[in-house]
């Protein structure tokens, strides 16, 4: 069955109630039967029956509804056939209707149902065959029953377990890359508070004047600098929780100031790329700034992954009430339909989303990272060719204001 995500072969066709896939299905179905009919009347009779060309065409007509309604589509198929079989003397057995009809229900109903539509579907076209079936009549209807009925559950097992493991792996990525994010904040938000700390007890105890409010405000801001860092630490300890210890001591965060390496990164992988860089420029925090250079790196990488011959640019845009990251590509490698969209990145955007190149566990990531600061992400592919990932992440009101302020201050 099409997955909802597919816009093209698995939508409804022209308005109508049944997909481009199933008139398809059906159009196949209608000309193989057709072309058996004609060959078996042809040698058994001499001549081919205009009447029961037309019943066979007829019979296949069902097949558009049989993902809506699969087993009356499959009684009104076996009524096709029987009335074929008792108007013209031509031994009709597992036509590719029948077949189509009976995998259907297979797939899509239980046991309960699945396993009487089979015993009928075999016993239904023996009707009419005189004086009686033959015995390689009986055993080639329980043969044929028995091969499609064995290959729908087959299929429905596989089809389970690659949904099993598809959702394994996502939640897998969702769960590493909330890991990274802990580890990352950690070393960021942590040190931040720290130096807020350290500041406010120096200014403390360095204080030339002794007025009782400021006194009072420094000590309430390095008692707050404590409480936030030490639930931090519990905050990021609940989420690397089962985390195996690091071996190696973590290198420094990068951010908005390493863009121009990866983008010169991106350039000698064999992927031109140009940095465009519009707005005011101002601090940024640095979690927010590690954000916006690790969208840029996944987004680089998968189009050097998927684009082909192509060229990308980065474009980095400073606003009053946050940044906005754009990185597109014009490489053919995405497809129509390739892409996953989330105009909101809190509403289940991502896993899974998707079913293209591009819709891997890397926009997971993207998404989990954009979800954390409460920003929006939009990724897919382009009309005119390419790819396009964009984010934007807010400030928090006053916290430009902040980062102004502390820059200053650690000068």
């Amino acid at each position: 069955m099409p997955g909802s995500g597919v816009q093209s072969w698995a939508t409804r066709f022209d308005g109508l109630p049944w997909t481009r896939n199933d008139a398809l299905v059906a159009v196949g179905a209608a000309v193989v039967d057709l072309i058996g009919f004609t060959l078996t009347s042809q040698v058994d009779l001499g001549y081919v029956p205009p009447a029961g060309c037309v019943v066979m065409v007829v019979s296949a007509l069902p097949l558009l509804a049989r993902r809506r309604a699969p087993v009356l589509t499959m009684a009104v198929v076996l009524l096709f056939g029987l009335a074929l079989n008792l108007s013209v003397p031509v031994a009709q057995h597992f036509n590719a209707t029948i077949v189509v009809a009976l995998y259907t229900v297979v797939r899509t109903r239980r046991a309960a149902v699945a396993a009487p539509t089979a015993l009928v579907v075999v016993a239904i076209p023996l009707v009419g065959l005189a004086p009686r079936p033959r015995l390689v009549d009986v055993v080639g209807g329980v043969a044929s029953g028995a091969i499609v009925v064995v290959a729908a559950i087959v299929m429905n097992h596989w089809q389970r377990d690659i949904e099993a493991n598809r959702r394994l792996l996502a939640d897998r990525a969702v769960a590493d890359e909330r890991r990274r994010i802990a580890r990352e904040l950690h070393d960021i938000v942590a040190h931040h508070i720290t130096t807020m700390q350290l500041m406010a007890g120096g200014a403390r105890a360095n204080l030339a004047h002794d007025p009782k409010v400021v006194h009072e405000a420094l000590v309430d801001l390095e008692s707050s600098g404590r409480m936030a860092l030490r639930e931090m630490r519990q905050l990021l300890d609940v989420l690397r929780a089962g985390e195996e210890p690091e071996e190696e001591p973590a290198a420094p965060q990068p951010g908005i100031g390493d863009l121009e390496r990866v983008v010169s990164e991106s350039c000698r992988a064999g992927l031109p790329t140009a940095l465009d860089v519009r707005g005011e420029e101002h601090p940024l925090p640095p979690s927010v700034g590690l954000t916006v250079f690790r969208i840029v790196q996944e987004a680089l990488t998968n189009a050097r992954k998927h684009a082909g011959r192509a060229q990308a640019s980065v474009r980095l845009t400073y606003e009053a009430g946050g940044v906005t990251v754009e990185v597109t590509d014009d490489g053919a490698g995405a497809g129509g339909g390739a892409g996953t969209t989330g105009t909101d990145a809190g509403s289940g955007w991502g896993a899974g989303d998707g079913a293209g190149a591009r819709s891997g566990y890397g926009l997971v990531g993207m998404r989990e990272r954009v979800v954390l600061h409460g920003g929006t992400l939009e990724a897919g592919p382009l009309d005119e060719g390419g790819f396009r990932v964009s984010a934007r992440l807010p400030l928090k009101a006053g916290e430009h204001m902040l980062m102004t302020t502390d820059e200053g201050a650690l000068r």
